[in-house]
């Protein structure tokens, strides 16, 4: 019986033991021997005395140990903590510090970078090195050992933790933090398993499918790679993203089938020159953590003629919620489809009842994805995790589901339509915007690679429209045609009052656009223009 996230693997092993999981760079495991080594790093975390539920954080590039340090946590009963490799000092401290993590599994070169914060927490007592360690932390409050010592030879002690069921905690997901300090999102290992077997089953993943797993470990979207790989034995690449032109080359050299982007990504994927080897075994592209703009969804169909495309919806605190048929693209483009296996998707206007086809509502997720809140945030967690608006009340217990935040309408068919976060929604002159609906006029015009349209404060409209946005070509740009566009297409009171052009727009760590920088940015140039 799969329990635990690492039993995924030894189930893979027994199936198909010399069959390749992973790849990172010019390594390559099988199943067997990743097994192997997740039962040693289990076994060698037993021996720090670790108690069930201790959180080990996990600060790494894409390489084949990550992989083990986590799964390794899994089956000894601690829980893994992904940290994204592109953070800075601050903010890994800040995650160490608020899941109070026991150990820390990094490099040499990092652990350099964390002196100065770990010196100030409280929680950590190991860290384990992979490489030769710095050097000069003798007399911190933590202990240093390199990870092969540790995690990678016999040890007397059992990998296994007695007393696991699958609703126990198994990870912490970190989010990006862009309005505050990062919440974690707690996860159990059903919520992981469970998200394994229903993503695996509609994108029909099997162990022929060689996967690229390109986004960060620490965002749900990218986690999920690595899990529905190992639900059914496929080869999974680990790809530590430099350049979009490194995407093509791993692409043709590993023969990959499944490929799983952000908006942003693929918006500078589809300017590559991909090579015949590049997309020839392309079986499927999927998008998620954002509406992907319909030209860009036309040029990937171009570009991949023979692979089936995806169009998902997520969110970190149910790990994936929705998904849109390959076969109804054409028809709904712009859906984000309907609930993914073994999740049921509501949609709940302001009052709690549930709305009906064309009317706007919350889209409430309910179900064994659900996460077990944010860690150590009871007030944030009462606010996104209540009770689900359609339990019977002759059952006594109480059903959590998630309430996303993300406004959405369904049509006559059930289909969803994303309409707009609530709190990126613009408000102006009496007006709700959705900023999606300006972005992709945008797209549309060819001349915009990246665009996020923003409701900065104002005086007299409520929120005044401005829209930044980068050239697609910055020799052959046009703002007066993009500027002719919005006002041909779209109602005056959409109408940017601003369009704002930049080289490159602010990122989150999990690759998103940062609205709440760029807000932060634009926000003393429009006071300063108040009368």
């Amino acid at each position: 019986m799969i329990i635990r996230l690492a039993d995924l693997v030894e189930a893979s092993a027994r199936r198909d033991p010399d069959a390749p999981a992973l790849t990172a760079q010019a390594t390559t495991i099988s199943y067997a021997a990743l097994h192997r080594r997740i039962e040693l790093a289990a076994a060698g975390l037993r021996e720090l005395e670790l108690s069930a539920g201790d959180r080990v954080a996990v600060y790494l590039d894409k390489r084949v140990e990550t992989i083990v340090a986590m799964l390794g946590c899994s089956r000894a009963g601690c829980v893994f903590v992904p940290v994204n490799p592109v953070l800075r000092p601050r903010q890994v401290g800040h995650i160490i510090e608020d899941c109070a993590a026991k150990v820390l599994v990094t490099s040499a070169d990092r652990l350099r970078t964390l002196r100065e914060e770990l010196a100030t927490g409280k929680s950590l007592r190991h860290v384990l090195v992979l490489g030769e360690p710095p050097g000069g932390d003798e007399d911190s409050h933590y202990r240093v050992q390199t990870w092969s010592d540790l995690a990678e030879r016999p040890s007397t002690v059992s990998g296994a933790s007695d007393g696991v069921v699958d609703t126990d905690m198994a990870a912490i997901l970190y989010t990006s933090g862009s309005t505050g300090a990062p919440k974690g999102v707690v996860l159990s290992h059903r919520n992981l398993v469970v998200g394994a077997e229903s993503v695996s089953t509609y994108l029909g993943n099997t162990r022929e499918d060689r996967i690229l797993a390109v986004l960060p470990l620490s965002f749900d979207a990218g986690l999920s790679q690595v899990t529905t790989g190992l639900y059914v034995g496929a080869h999974v690449v680990l790809a530590n993203y430099l350049l979009p032109a490194d995407v093509v080359r791993l692409c043709a050299e590993h023969r990959i089938t499944g490929l799983v982007c952000v908006p942003p990504l693929w918006n500078q994927l589809v300017g590559q020159s991909w090579t015949p080897e590049a997309v020839a075994e392309m079986r499927y592209f999927a998008n998620t953590g954002g509406r992907l703009p319909l030209a860009t969804l036309q040029r990937l169909r171009a570009i991949f003629p023979n692979a089936a495309p995806y169009l998902m919806y997520g969110l970190t605190e149910a790990f994936r919620s929705t998904y849109l048929d390959p076969a109804e693209v054409d028809r709904r483009p712009n859906s984000i489809g309907k609930a993914i296996p073994n999740a049921d998707i509501l949609v709940v206007g302001e009052d709690g009842h549930l709305c009906g086809p064309g009317e706007p509502g919350e889209l409430v997720h309910r179900g064994p994805l659900v996460a077990l809140g944010y860690w150590n945030d009871p007030e944030r967690t009462a606010e996104r995790f209540r009770p689900s608006p359609n339990r019977p009340a002759e059952l006594c217990t109480p059903e959590l589901a998630v309430w996303s935040g993300d406004l959405v309408v369904s049509d006559q068919d059930g289909f969803l339509y994303f309409v707009g976060r609530r709190d990126d929604m613009i408000k102006t002159s009496g007006y709700r915007v959705s900023p999606s609906e300006i972005e992709e006029v945008a797209y549309e015009t060819g001349l915009v690679r990246d665009a996020v349209a923003l409701g900065l404060e104002d005086q007299q409209l409520g929120q005044r429209i401005v829209l930044v946005l980068t050239p697609r070509d910055a020799d052959g740009f046009q703002l007066a045609a993009v500027k002719a566009r919005l006002r041909q297409e779209l109602p005056r009171y959409m109408v940017p009052e601003d369009v704002v052009v930049r080289s490159v727009l602010p990122r989150s760590p999990n690759g998103k656009f940062d609205r709440a920088a760029l807000r932060q940015e634009l926000a003393p140039v429009q006071s300063l223009e108040q009368p």
